[in-house]
């Protein structure tokens, strides 16, 4: 009994080939194929089968009863076929050339991304540098412009209290005239009161007739 059947949804690039192949195996299938198509928009595979009747069947129900984890299975269209279906150690032998044919084109695609990671790294590295080199030069600008400006406050500050110093030197020879000042004018006002005082107290003591 020979069968074709078309299996159409999310079906490659998911592991359904060998998901078939091993279900060929576990029934002893001796011949059998299976390919990824596309049939218009839509991905399918395709798998010829050949055998005695019975375990044909059971193999159509296995098909319809399993399929891959991430496999998204649409439509499975089982029909008669007329044409030879090869060997199932000739279909794993081209399936193994073809899964190594893919590790290697991925090992190589991650050998190229490699030296694109290790370019960039390096680019990385140079601009960390240039940046590095940067920060140094800003560095040294603000520890010039520092020590230009703790200089230039140092001499302000100095100036500063120069100019301080003679306003409060001048300030308290101004307060000191001016207790001068009053000291004196104090002094004139008690000797004038207490002259005043001696006047009267001489009067007062003769009209007592105490003189």
């Amino acid at each position: 009994m020979k069968l074709k059947i078309t299996i159409t949804g999310k079906v490659h690039d998911v592991g359904y080939r060998l998901h078939l192949l091993n279900l060929a195996d576990s029934l002893f299938i001796e011949r059998f194929d299976a390919r990824n198509v596309r049939l218009g928009d839509k991905q399918a595979v395709v798998v010829l089968v050949e055998g005695d009747e019975d375990t044909v069947k059971e193999f159509v129900e296995l098909v319809k009863a399993t399929n891959p984890e991430k496999a998204v299975v649409e439509e499975i269209k089982v029909e008669e076929f007329k044409g030879r279906v090869r060997s199932i150690d000739s279909y794993r032998n081209t399936l193994t050339i073809e899964q190594l044919n893919k590790i290697v084109q991925v090992g190589l695609k991650m050998l190229d991304k490699q030296d694109e990671t290790l370019s960039e790294i390096r680019e990385i590295r140079n601009e960390i540098g240039a940046v590095k080199e940067e920060i140094k030069d800003v560095k040294d600008v603000i520890r010039k412009e520092s020590e230009m400006t703790r200089e230039y406050l140092g001499a302000k500050i100095d100036e500063s209290t120069k100019i301080l110093s003679e306003k409060i030197d001048q300030s308290t020879e101004r307060i000191c005239s001016k207790i001068d000042d009053l000291r004196s004018d104090l002094k004139s006002y008690l000797d004038e009161r207490l002259r005043k005082l001696e006047e009267d107290v001489k009067i007062i003591k003769a009209k007592l007739g105490l003189t």
